[in-house]
């Protein structure tokens, strides 16, 4: 019995404590709710029309299902308010805000507005706490759907233009983003190729080391000659080639004699600078031109060439040109590849400024053939000698067509001196092949010219860079046109030059960037000047130039 009753007494406290846990969850449940309750009916009243009818009480809403219908009326007015603003947004996106259905988008959605805003459904329906007058419900919802059925029909109607609209927005969008990538891009890849036109390639540079090499490992077999005879009879064809490129005017040399009939009686006088000068003697020892007469000379052989009487170099001992040409503006030209182009140093270079110096040079000859290092002979020519030049000077290929390639493109004609002497659609010729009359250029004082034009030019008012403008402006009205078969141009940046043409040809000559002895060489006109490099010549081979 003992044990009974212990067991009696345990089974009623563990039935007393459950039945206080279920109290204990009750009441909390209860508090929670109370406190829930409480919120919802401490909730502030709101100002607007729309606010007021959202924060009703659950309560309240719950027990009116009047009110239920009025919030989906009310969410269905204000749904469509947000979809004609949507399209309103599209129609000044489009730049239509001049059109009729931007008017209309706008107007709805203020009606939508006004119509909660009205004095009968604020009081009847959204103010009051009481019941809702139903009359006044049925005339809302009467109301709000007759809009809502006028915005559909609106949207169907200008959907499909809108869409268009859109569509067209975003490829112009697309073709503006992919024009400013290409813009970069071609930008890019012209400071790219500027960078790959000046630089010596390896192949130069390797092969310019070897004939050095060759040249302090055998001294005593390069010592200087005397002069030849021939590199002062005026009775020969003369030619002028100045340059640092030794496979360049190897090329044009061997070019020149494979052509010739007479190839003993052409005398070429190459100018190099001090640099350079060891290795085209070594060059053209080792691989000496049958039958043809070489003379190498480096610029500081003729000593008149001082800064006292020469402006480009005086102008280069100039702290301001100097910054100009040589202060490292890396950053601002990437960004301006014009900058690049006009600020490299090479545009005064004496190598390229000598070509105004050839009487001077050559006191003894009457006539002489200027060769740039880039171009090829394909004929022979010393049909140049025997034409006439009516008493000019040069004697030149133009280059005009239309209005391309004329004075005006060349020299700034806002300059007043350039305007009273110049005329801008006068023709522009090409500086590669020209053929000059020293006693012409002797009389008529060419070189004076060209000093002062130079020395005008000093702070680049009157060109940009290079030395055509200055041959243009110093051979003006002394300039003979030539037949254009003798030179043709373009074979280093134009790829479109006719083959026909190419092959007519007397010279042709790769200006532009794309030089023939560069990786970026235009590859359909690349053989025509390989075929003249001495191939056999051994530190060709070791310097890979890919022949």
């Amino acid at each position: 019995m003992a044990v009974a009753v212990r067991g009696g007494r345990g089974g009623g406290s563990a039935l007393r404590n459950f039945f206080s846990y279920r109290i204990f969850v009750s009441a909390m449940f209860t508090l929670l709710f109370l406190a829930t309750l409480s919120a919802l009916f401490s909730s502030h009243h709101d100002s607007t029309t729309g606010n007021a009818y959202v924060h009703r009480s659950f309560v309240a809403r719950s027990s009116d299902p009047l009110k239920t219908r009025l919030g989906l009326i009310h969410k269905q007015a204000n749904d469509h308010i947000a979809l004609v603003n949507a399209y309103a947004a599209y129609a000044r996106k489009l730049k239509l805000e001049i059109s009729k259905q931007l008017k209309m988008f706008e107007d709805l959605a203020q009606n939508f507005s006004d119509l909660q805003s009205k004095e009968n459904y604020r009081t009847n329906l959204f103010d009051t706490d009481g019941p809702l007058d139903d009359d006044s419900l049925k005339q809302f919802e009467k109301e709000v759907k007759d809009k809502v059925k006028f915005t559909r029909l609106l949207i169907a109607d200008s959907k499909e233009s809108y869409d268009n609209q859109l569509k067209i927005q975003k490829l112009k969008d697309t073709i503006f983003a992919v024009n400013e990538l290409f813009v970069k891009a071609k930008k890019n890849g012209h400071f790219a190729s500027l960078i790959a036109a000046k630089s010596t390639p390896k192949s130069l540079h390797c092969l310019a080391m070897r004939l050095m090499e060759e040249r302090i490992s055998h001294p005593e077999k390069y010592r200087d000659e005397d002069p030849e005879p021939e590199f002062e009879d005026p009775t020969l064809y003369h030619y002028a080639i100045f340059s640092d490129n030794v496979i360049a005017v190897s090329v044009v040399v061997n070019s020149v004699i494979k052509n010739a009939e007479e190839p003993w009686k052409h005398v070429f006088h190459v100018v190099t600078d001090r640099m350079n000068l060891a290795a085209m003697k070594v060059w053209f020892k080792m691989r000496p031109i049958q039958q043809a007469h070489i003379e190498i000379k480096s610029i500081e052989d003729f000593t008149f060439l001082t800064s006292s009487y020469v402006p480009v170099l005086k102008q280069l001992e100039s702290a301001k040109l100097q910054n100009f040409y040589f202060q490292n503006n890396a950053e601002n030209a990437t960004k301006d590849v014009n900058n690049m182009k006009f600020k490299n140093p090479k545009y005064l270079s004496m190598l390229n400024h000598l070509r105004f110096y050839l009487p001077e040079m050559y006191p003894t000859l009457h006539r002489i053939l200027f060769l740039d290092d880039d171009v090829v002979v394909q004929k022979d020519l010393t049909a140049l000698w025997t034409i006439d030049l009516d008493g000019k000077v040069n004697g030149a290929v133009e280059t005009c067509f239309g209005s391309f390639h004329r004075y005006a493109q060349y020299l700034n004609f806002s300059h007043p001196l350039v305007r009273e002497k110049f005329n801008p659609k006068a023709c522009a010729w090409a500086f590669g092949m020209n053929i000059f009359d020293l006693d012409a250029w002797r009389r008529e004082k060419c070189t004076e010219q060209y000093h002062y034009w130079q020395n005008l030019n000093e702070d680049r008012t009157l060109w940009k860079l290079g030395t055509l403008p200055a041959g243009l402006m110093t051979f003006y009205s002394k300039t003979k046109s030539l037949d254009k078969s003798w030179h043709v141009l373009g074979l280093g940046y134009n790829p479109s030059v006719s083959m026909d043409e190419i092959h007519k040809a007397a010279v042709i000559h790769y200006n532009g960037d794309m030089k023939p002895w560069l990786d970026i060489a235009l590859n359909q006109y690349k053989e025509l000047w390989t075929k003249y490099i001495d191939s056999e010549m051994e530190f060709v081979q070791m310097c890979n130039f890919g022949v």
